[in-house]
This record gives C-alpha cells, sequence and structure tokens, in this order.
C-alpha cells in the first residue's frame, strides 16, 4: 500500500513538472510561429511598426520579452529578427529554473505587382 502510494506521488511530481514546462514550450513556439508570420507579412512596415508588433505579441503570449530582448535586422529582401528571453519554469514544488528561450527567423519577401503595374497584353 505504502509502495502505492509512493509511486503515485512519484508520477504526480513528474506530470506536474510536465505540465509546468509544456505551458512556456507552447507559447514560446506560438510566439515563435506569429513572430515569423508578423515579419514575412508585415515587409512594408516601418522597423518600429515591427517592433511595436513583435512586443505586442509577446504580451499576447506571455513571453517576457522586452525591447533589449531582440534584434531586427533588414537585409537587402530579407528581414532577420533574432530573440531570447528567460523564463522560470517551476519543475518541482519549490524549484524554479530560469529557461532561456531564444528564437531566429529570417524571411524572404517578394512585392507582389500590382494590378495597375501589370501590363496589358497586347
Amino acid at each position: 500500500m505504502i509502495k502505492g502510494i509512493l509511486k503515485l506521488a512519484i508520477v504526480a511530481v513528474i506530470a506536474n513538472a510536465i505540465w509546468h514546462a509544456f505551458v512556456p514550450y507552447s507559447a514560446h513556439f506560438k510566439f515563435k510561429d506569429a513572430v515569423e508570420a508578423t515579419s514575412q507579412y508585415g515587409f512594408e512596415k516601418p522597423d518600429d511598426e515591427l517592433r511595436a508588433k513583435i512586443l505586442e505579441l509577446a504580451a499576447q503570449h506571455d513571453v517576457p520579452l522586452t525591447p533589449d530582448g531582440f534584434t531586427l535586422k533588414r537585409e537587402d529582401k530579407h528581414t532577420i529578427i533574432d530573440g531570447s528571453y528567460t523564463q522560470p519554469i517551476e519543475l518541482f514544488p519549490g524549484f524554479t529554473y530560469p529557461f532561456t528561450f531564444t528564437w531566429h527567423t529570417d524571411t524572404y519577401y517578394v512585392k507582389p505587382p500590382k494590378l495597375d503595374e501589370l501590363a496589358a497584353p497586347k
């Protein structure tokens, strides 16, 4: 009986650690995908507006990102965003581990032609 309770307690502690790790990882991957989509479809936006949108996405996904926590660079037709942030994860009750999440996006864009720019067939 005691052995069964001990095993159940160990399983509960492991399940708790997995759950507490899953939530920040899930938020990180959703945030990373949102940043990539924003950089891909926001190529006409100025840098300041794109930076503000990234910080807004961080707030939406409960990511503790600061304005100094990422870099935004444009080269030719690439938008390159690198960033990192540290978030404490409570693996076991009373034991938190500061985990650093990093991401890198390099999106390439081609400005699509507008209808009035297309030449009419002759």
